[in-house]
């Protein structure tokens, strides 16, 4: 098997530390790391009870059920589910985690629309 060859992306433009350690600038790339803020508990971050929603949803319909999505149909019920769950997020109903629902639903709609180019 042949191994594949990478290169390494270069801006041109460096960040040097006290150290002596020099690092490519991070300007333009994506900021994962402020995704989560510093001062909210990890269980409590929005990512940490999304992922919990997808574990509960593999337990309940099968590992990445979602992904077997492929219609427009399929989209619109994402779409609804979302605004739902909005709805509920912003009357502050607090029976289902609505801020995880909206944010797997979004996930579900921009994913057939990216996979599968599929419109309203």
């Amino acid at each position: 098997m042949k191994t594949k060859k990478y290169n390494t992306k270069d801006s041109g433009k460096r960040v040097s530390y006290k150290s002596g350690m020099n690092r490519d600038i991070q300007e333009g790339k994506p900021r994962f790391d402020l995704i989560v803020p510093q001062d909210v508990p990890y269980d409590q971050t929005v990512l940490y009870k999304w992922a919990m929603l997808m574990e509960r949803g593999m337990t309940k319909y099968g590992y990445r059920n979602w992904e077997k999505s492929n219609s427009k149909d399929e989209l619109n019920r994402f779409k609804s589910s979302a605004f739902r769950h909005f709805m509920q997020w912003f009357c502050e109903e607090d029976d289902e985690d609505h801020c995880a629902a909206i944010m797997f639903n979004v996930a579900a709609v921009e994913r057939l629309r990216t996979i599968n180019g599929i419109k309203k």
